[in-house]
């Protein structure tokens, strides 16, 4: 029984305050057998939050797959872990801090950052990568169709560069100063983000598999050890609640709810955890993230079916005065909650002691299952732990489609006459914020420390970083990560558009050489209160489902981000997908860049031509057909020009040259997906490849760009430069038009080089995974790029002008002269 007494009387009133409803605070008395005090109130409001509950998701999670042969721990825990062979496994996770980012830029991404690197050394694996996926608001003018709105004004554009800055600073600086590589991730740019970013964050580590770490307090008796940074008033409800609500125009005066980062202290942390770890004393680590010290105390109590008791009075602290309820409701940063075998708890505080850091019993795990909390002595919080975090309320929300978009075809895209030179087209897709290079913002980030880094950003489909044997140090395979999503074809589809981010994750992977084992997602969407909202949540489920289920990538955690909407306006539904693949033979990884003059261009598709391959087709249920099978052979499987008009309408073309977003993303054959992937894997094995790039954002014509841009901005040895190297292709298709062949983004596609020589074992090796392989034209050495439709070319310049557009544009925008 709480016996402490507290200066403000807890009613209904304070209740919702805390955003709590009366049936939510009605159940807190329930458990309590009474009413709460202010202390207990706060602990409730954040453990029963929408941020750290799930409360609205929970139902619709249940049906992603979770379980495969690989998979060692799945969700409910800090992070996934896989099996990746030879005793080692991976632990990975990406999570959202997309509100935060919002009030304070800088903060709220170095503090997701932290966050994410906690997760998985808590796991007790060392952190090797971190890869950041971005979404911020226009930082451009255009005007819009369809769905498209209308040009931002300076404000706003303004506001989203202020925005962008901040968060790449931090991300690269608390990445930096901790010394984990950034080494890739995705930035995107939509209106719906302008007062909504998102900053989602994804980290790898790795460890032996028997050093694993779990959050279950066991052992009575055992002592609880609080460790790292001094507790300070900073994040106060941070991400627990400000993470749990719309932004209105008060949002703004929430800056002291964002907490602070010390990427130094995190550094210190995570060398004295893991020496910890490794004394044998540890039995539980727990991080402090959202919620604090409430969080840690009460999640490791309930997953050990055990209580735990703490002090306040113990709790190192910065700031003088601090009450029960802000000490048990900070989140400030770089902090640890461990159990200890009870005899040990010296070890662990030597070592904490040795790195410099603070380290303090504060309690003890008891019988009882209850959380206690005392203050100099006296119980301020007494709660049930099981009750508290994991019987809080679940909410099978109202779902309702949003009403049909009546479009016709004078909303979709219309494509220019046959012959039409489409160069001054490409010029300014190449310089769109979305498809131009993102080297100003991955300059600022250490993609090469640890020495681990075999692909960096842009050098392939995936990030790879190489696996070192920890008694060794030899390397023999690797590991490739990928992250993707695509929020405008989640809003008009939202079934069909998770289903594509998980397969271009998993295509990226492959395209770098690895096998796609397993994935994470960061599902960020609207207020969960819409029942269109959650009926997008829903529909995206099903396709993570679906599509997790065919390319065999469970699902081992994540995070859910509601509450994304500003004055009542949602974002975009944004599933990010995160993939994880390994490659065998670290020697064998695929990059994008083209290698030599004379080699082969073949474009492989994993929907080869012939009738009958419509297993796992997915999209526009009024048209049951599959997708184009190629750029080579739409004549096998024709489409009205306005049904490709429609399909192209959501196309990043169409948005950036005609200003439309309509119709449909295009429709999805995940058989093929799963086809492409394995051709791609069998042919890195055997070494047939000269460079891989997937088809994706600006389709074929963008692909092949750059490819030829990498191959100039590689190196071939020291002091020797890079070769200029363009492309000829010819394509011949016969009744697509010229835009929709160069511009389309249908999947299951990939662009090779291959040495003449080994040419034909490629397309032996494509035959036996049914799929097409069809030549383009070759790579050249020099500067012309050129591009034929019909016989007549429709994409002719220098390379050198392409590459200016696409490698100056960002940097141009936002650091004008």
């Amino acid at each position: 029984m709480a016996t402490a007494t507290t200066e403000i009387k807890v009613t209904p009133e304070i209740a919702a305050e805390h955003g709590l409803t009366a049936e939510e605070y009605s159940r807190v008395k329930q458990i309590l057998g009474r009413d709460p005090n202010i202390t207990e109130l706060g602990i409730f409001s954040v453990m029963w939050s929408e941020h750290c509950s799930y409360k609205s998701s929970k139902v619709h999670l249940k049906r992603l797959p979770t379980r495969g042969k690989l998979v060692v721990q799945g969700p409910g825990e800090n992070a996934g872990v896989v099996n990746i062979g030879d005793g080692l496994v991976a632990a990975f996770k990406i999570e959202s801090h997309n509100h935060p980012s919002y009030v304070e830029p800088f903060q709220g991404a170095t503090t997701g950052v932290g966050g994410i690197l906690r997760d998985i050394f808590t796991m007790g694996a060392r952190p090797i990568a971190i890869l950041d996926s971005l979404r911020f608001g226009p930082i451009t003018k255009s005007v819009g169709a369809g769905l498209a709105p209308p040009a931002a004004d300076d404000a706003t554009i303004a506001a989203n560069r202020r925005i962008l800055d901040g968060v790449i600073r931090g991300v690269g600086g608390y990445g930096n100063c901790f010394g984990v590589p950034t080494v890739g991730g995705e930035v995107c740019f939509e209106p719906c983000y302008s007062q909504n970013p998102l900053v989602n964050a994804l980290a790898l580590g790795i460890a032996k598999k028997e050093e694993i770490f779990l959050a279950k307090a066991k052992g009575i008796g055992n002592p609880v050890i609080y460790v790292g940074a001094k507790t300070g008033r900073d994040g106060i409800h941070g991400a627990s609640l400000l993470a749990s609500a719309e932004f209105t125009e008060e949002s703004k005066q929430k800056r002291p709810n964002v907490q602070v980062g010390d990427p130094f202290m995190e550094k210190l942390l995570l060398e004295a955890c893991l020496e910890a770890m490794h004394t044998g004393a540890v039995v539980a680590i727990q991080d402090m993230g959202a919620a604090g010290l409430t969080c840690s105390t009460t999640e490791m109590a309930s997953r050990g079916g055990t209580g735990i008791e703490i002090d306040l009075a113990k709790v190192p602290q910065r700031e003088t005065g601090m009450t029960p309820y802000e000490i048990m409701l900070s989140e400030s940063q770089e902090r640890m909650l461990l159990v200890a075998e009870r005899g040990r708890e010296h070890e662990v505080l030597g070592v904490f002691k040795k790195w410099g850091l603070d380290a303090m019993v504060v309690g003890q795990v008891t019988d009882g299952g209850l959380m206690r909390v005392k203050d100099h002595g006296k119980v301020v919080a007494e709660i049930p732990a099981h009750p508290l975090a994991e019987e809080g309320p679940v909410y099978q929300r109202p779902l309702s489609a949003p009403a049909p978009r009546v479009e016709t075809e004078k909303d979709w895209f219309a494509f220019t006459a046959e012959g039409t030179n489409l160069t001054g087209n490409f010029l300014q897709l190449l310089a769109s914020p979305v498809i131009a290079s993102k080297r100003w913002i991955t300059d600022q980030y250490d993609t090469s420390v640890r020495t681990n880094t075999l692909a960096g950003p842009g050098a392939s489909d995936a990030a790879v970083v190489r696996i070192k044997d920890p008694e060794t140090g030899a390397v023999k395979r690797a590991l490739a990560l990928s992250t993707d999503g695509n929020g405008r074809w989640c809003q008009l589809n939202p079934r069909v558009g998770a289903m594509h981010a998980v397969a271009e994750a998993a295509r990226n992977v492959a395209a770098s050489g690895a096998r796609p084992i397993a994935a994470t997602n960061c599902l960020n969407f609207g207020s969960p209160e819409k029942p269109e909202v959650m009926w997008q949540f829903s529909e995206t489920i099903d396709g993570l489902a679906e599509a997790c289920t065919a390319l065999g990538t469970p699902i081992t955690g994540g995070n859910v981000s509601f509450y994304n909407e500003t004055l009542g306006k949602s974002i975009y539904p944004t599933p990010v997908i995160g993939v994880l693949g390994i490659l065998d033979d670290a020697s064998r990884v695929l990059k994008i860049a083209f290698r030599e003059a004379g080699d082969i261009i073949v474009l492989l598709d994993g929907a080869p031509a012939f009738p009958g391959n419509a297993e796992h087709q997915f999209g526009d249920k009024s048209a049951n057909r599959a997708s184009p099978s190629s750029e080579l052979a739409t004549r096998h499987s024709p489409l009205a020009t306005s049904e490709l008009a429609r399909e192209f309408s959501s196309s990043e073309y169409s948005k950036t040259i005609a200003a439309i977003v309509a119709g449909e993303p295009p429709a999805i054959d995940l058989a093929a997906e799963k086809r492409l992937i394995d051709c791609l894997v069998a042919l890195a094995a055997e070494g047939s490849l000269q460079s891989a790039h997937d088809i994706s954002d600006g389709g074929l014509a963008v692909t092949l760009a750059e490819s030829c841009f990498a191959a100039s901005s590689s190196g071939v040895g020291a002091g020797l430069a890079p070769p200029v190297l363009g492309a000829t292709v010819r394509l011949t298709n016969d009744s697509a038009s010229a835009e929709h062949a160069l511009f389309n983004e249908r999947g299951a596609r990939a662009i090779v080089s291959v040495t003449p020589s080994k040419l034909a074992a490629v397309l032996d090796i494509a035959r036996q995974y049914n799929v097409g392989a069809h030549e383009l034209g070759k790579v050249t050495r020099g500067d012309a790029f050129r591009i034929e439709h019909k016989g007549r070319a429709v994409i002719d310049s220098s390379i050198e002008t392409l590459r200016d557009a696409w490698a100056h544009s960002l940097e141009r925008t936002l650091q004008p002269k």
